[in-house]
């Protein structure tokens, strides 16, 4: 596999918050929604909500962030979808995330990774990470990263109720989050700050929900993934309480928006409302 993507992600995803607001919307297609659009649960009204989404929020939004699980449900047709809409999406201007929370070692984590090559049918710009085998383990998608210009969002400090189980867990005299939150650091290191601060193409995922931020993100030089907006309860106050304005965070809505469908111009008024809010 060879070529590079220019710029690279850090860069690309400053210029997409510039233009459109730094909004990331999921996309989320499990059962419920499925069905409360009026979509039948398999292949086509998969397909139908997908096209749809892409259609009312990838000319418009910063980034869509797709969920894997929710495609690789419906075997290789599902993943068929998921294929188009990548594709679709990304000539639209949206970036793509695929969340896919992938953490492996070796030659399959490389696999994993492939994603991040332009030349894989798949070919998104940043793809979530778990981290709990270890820094090593990511390595090959570190590589990845850096040789397609891709970028990656490793889990670091969720807010589901029982995170802190592992989360808080002491590595010395830091947490296993802040050791997350410090790696990725030293992977951004210099080159990841020579695009500006928080630009670097790795990032952290930190939950907008949390009660309090108990991770240091000075050094990160990266964004910050924050899930948890919306329905899940989150604010754009939660997003100024726990970032304050020098980190740069991509705020992340998924029911909040695409409750608002199957109508297109739902969509976008839905979306248009939250950039509006993280505007203020």
């Amino acid at each position: 596999m060879t070529g590079t993507v220019t710029p690279p992600f850090g860069a690309r995803l400053a210029t997409a918050a510039a233009a459109r607001g730094p909004l990331c919307v999921g996309i989320d297609p499990h059962r419920e929604l499925l069905l409360s659009w009026g979509l039948t649960d398999d292949v086509a009204g998969l397909s139908a909500f997908t096209d749809t989404v892409v259609t009312a929020l990838a000319d418009r939004v910063a980034v869509l962030k797709p969920q894997s699980a929710f495609y690789e449900r419906h075997g290789s047709r599902g993943l068929a979808v998921l294929e188009a809409a990548v594709v679709a999406a990304r000539a639209a201007g949206a970036l793509v995330l695929l969340d896919a929370k992938r953490g492996d070692i070796g030659s399959t984590m490389a696999g994993y990774a492939t994603v991040l090559d332009p030349a894989h049918p798949l070919h998104v710009d940043a793809l979530t990470v778990s981290p709990y085998l270890g820094p090593d383990s990511l390595r090959p998608a570190v590589d990845a990263a850096r040789e397609h210009g891709g970028g990656l969002y490793v889990l670091a400090r969720t807010s589901n109720p029982d995170a802190g189980t592992f989360q808080h867990a002491l590595v010395g005299d830091r947490s296993v989050a802040q050791a997350v939150v410090d790696t990725v650091g030293g992977w951004n290191g210099d080159a990841g700050r020579a695009f500006g601060p928080g630009l670097g193409a790795f990032g952290v995922v930190v939950g907008a929900t949390l009660g309090e931020l108990d991770v240091d993100l000075s050094a990160l030089g990266g964004s910050v993934l924050a899930p948890g907006l919306g329905a899940q309860g989150g604010t754009p106050a939660d997003l100024v309480r726990l970032f304050g304005a020098g980190q740069a965070v991509v705020p992340t809505v998924s029911r909040d928006v695409l409750g608002a469908g199957p109508d297109v111009a739902g969509l976008r008024a839905a979306a248009a409302r939250w950039a509006d809010a993280l505007a203020g």
